[in-house]
């Protein structure tokens, strides 16, 4: 018979050893407080202009990363880059705003958690550019909370501030709290009354959302929560200023980020962690996915396009950073960029548009009003006049000695290196996750059809990447050499490479305007019945440009009936549209089929409701029209 003091002995060590074992176990909760449209703009970022207790605070305890890039310098790109650890550019989710099927088999960051045990609550702005088949978060609202979870579960809670947000900028009345006369202005923008004014209201938005971040930790610590969860900091994408936000350089796309993990979970820290450090590992969105798998204990699946950064599964650091611009509203895009901490670089896929397109949403800032309307005065020197010119083909810039970015050091022989490292950075990028945005975003719908552009761009006999890739570089370039090559491409059998190629042609005759009868007219008249809208739509505008009159009158025919949303789709009204307007006064014979043009057609989901409208309501202004 056992004695009674040494069974007593045996179940005290036994029950010792399973609370230490539910100890090791146990998950930290996780809390993301986020805030909208705002840069590293923090005073622990050496910002002494700021105004941010919170983050400061929450700085001197954690750790803050000074490269972390959104990847996308706007919110719905951003976002959908975030939620499921692919780069939009291979969903197809790179447009502001749009709406692509989520990826076949793939999960989003709040599912692969909810697998794993976590209770997973949004409060409460969303904006991906995803439709999903399943149930993503167990609650996404306003009133999502940590607090409506199951007894014993841990969390993984998001809060959003919109206190920060592009809209507060120019909200009336507002009784400024920073001095205007204070600002920093950049040196890409003039400086204004306007400007400073702007500038002012901004930093007293991001300490509106500092205080909001505030009273979510005071929440938690009061919770007695505080030592048992894992706090992420940080903002959706860069400033909401304009030249900031919508641009993929380091202004639009650096965002603070600072991370507070409790001592408990020091296993989970990396090695650079210490209270109030600073880690140079490069991070970015499409890295947070993995990252919130590594912290709850679960392998991270291996077709996420990111890397952890934290917790056990951390991944190797990661030599450089990408960013993209795609549709941004009614404007259409297409910019690349990579950066390798000290550089920056910027690959412009339509050099033939101004960076300041007309975006009506942007124009209500004051400072763009005052900005553009300096430029049609003459008032502006070279680095302010920038943004309301054409792109050069490439850009490089240097941080450490150029943090504004205005010195394009692309064509300086002493940096040709980091250029040619960089590029070649960017296009294996490209390559690895097969950017579908390099097609036209009304292709891409249909090539998919009604399925995800992602697993359709994932199948290499429906999509040929390299063939792509080669005609978008070499259209895009503006070389000379490359143009023969160009004008037989417009005669091949995938619909992309000739889009590409009747682009080539027609920067080409923007930008040069002798080169526009060089082109096979044949082939160009030819291209009008080209089974692919977007590209009977490029053909059409070359030849207005290019062509004899009567394919002039034909084509400007063409693009006023392919701008009608009641027959076509919206892609292709906006694709029309975009061409009408680019035409300018050449568009003067189109006056009356644009005014009878109707507002409203079918469109696949509301987010896409309102460019035709925009583009309409520009384009009438811009022919003297009701």
């Amino acid at each position: 018979m056992i004695p009674r003091l040494l069974l007593r002995r045996v179940f005290i060590a036994t029950f010792s050893l399973l609370a230490a074992a539910r100890a090791v176990e146990k998950r930290p909760n996780i809390l993301w407080l986020v805030n909208e449209d705002h840069g590293p703009h923090v005073g622990c970022y050496g910002d002494t202009y700021a105004t941010t207790p919170t983050f400061d605070a929450l700085a001197a305890k954690g750790l803050r990363y000074t490269h972390c890039w959104s990847n996308a310098p706007v919110c719905a790109p951003a976002r959908t880059t975030l939620i499921c650890g692919l780069y939009a550019t291979s969903t197809g989710g790179e447009h502001m705003r749009s709406s692509v099927p989520f990826p076949a088999g793939k999960k989003a960051y709040p599912q692969l958690l909810r697998d794993a045990g976590y209770y997973c609550t949004n409060n409460a702005k969303e904006d991906y550019n995803f439709t999903f088949s399943e149930k993503v978060w167990d609650e996404s609202s306003k009133k999502a909370h940590w607090k409506n979870r199951p007894d014993g579960a841990p969390f993984m809670a998001v809060f959003n501030s919109e206190k920060s947000h592009e809209s507060q900028i120019r909200k009336v009345p507002h009784t400024l709290a920073h001095d205007p006369a204070k600002v920093r202005v950049p040196a890409y923008h003039p400086d204004t009354p306007e400007v400073r004014h702007d500038w002012a209201q901004y930093y007293d938005s991001v300490s509106a959302a500092d205080a909001d971040a505030g009273a979510r930790l005071k929440e938690l610590a009061d919770a007695g929560l505080a030592e048992d969860t894992i706090v992420f900091y940080y903002a959706d994408h860069g400033s909401g200023m304009p030249g900031s936000k919508r641009w993929p350089l380091n202004r639009g796309l650096q965002v603070p980020l600072i991370i507070y993990i409790p001592e408990k979970f020091a296993d989970l820290r990396p090695p650079e962690y210490h209270a109030g450090g600073a880690s140079d590992r490069l991070v970015s969105f499409v890295d947070f996915a993995p990252t919130l798998c590594s912290l709850a204990g679960v392998t991270p699946p291996d077709w996420l396009q990111g890397h952890a950064f934290l917790g056990k599964f951390t991944a190797p650091p990661q030599p450089f950073l990408f960013g993209f611009r795609g549709r941004m509203d009614e404007c259409v895009d297409c910019i690349r960029s990579a950066t390798d901490e000290r550089f920056v670089y910027e690959r412009n896929f339509r050099p033939e548009k101004i960076y300041g397109q007309h975006l009506d949403y942007m124009w209500e800032t004051p400072t763009t009003r005052v900005w553009e309307q300096m430029f049609k005065d003459g008032k502006l020197n070279e680095a302010q006049s920038y943004f309301w010119k054409t792109k050069p083909v490439e850009e490089l810039y240097d941080l450490e000695t150029d943090p504004d970015e205005i010195h394009n050091l692309a064509a300086a022989p002493a940096q040709r290196p980091v250029l040619e490292k960089l590029r070649t950075a960017l296009r294996e990028n490209e390559t690895r996750i097969r950017d579908v945005g390099l097609l036209p975003e009304g292709e891409m719908h249909r090539r998919s059809a009604g399925k995800s552009p992602y697993d359709f761009a994932h199948d290499e006999a429906r999509y040929d990447f390299a063939k792509l890739y080669a005609a978008a570089d070499a259209a895009s370039s503006l070389a000379p050499e490359a143009t023969p090559a160009l004008i037989t491409a417009l005669g091949d059998a995938d619909s992309g490479v000739r889009y590409w190629a009747a682009l080539g042609c027609l920067m080409r005759a923007k930008l040069d305007g002798d080169l526009a009868p060089k082109f096979p007219q044949d082939v160009l008249v030819s291209l009008l019945a080209d089974p692919a809208p977007d590209v009977r739509v490029v053909a059409a505008e070359l030849l207005v440009r290019a062509g004899s009159e009567a394919d002039r009158a034909r084509a400007l025919s063409l693009l006023g009936e392919l701008a009608d949303c009641s027959k076509h789709d919206v892609f292709t009204a906006m694709a029309a549209l975009s061409a009408i307007s680019s035409l300018g006064e050449m568009a003067a014979p189109l006056a009356d089929t644009i005014k009878a043009l109707p507002n409203q057609g079918p469109v696949p989901n509301a987010r896409f409701q309102e460019y035709v409208p925009r583009l309409l309501g520009n384009l009438r202004a811009s022919l003297k029209q009701p």
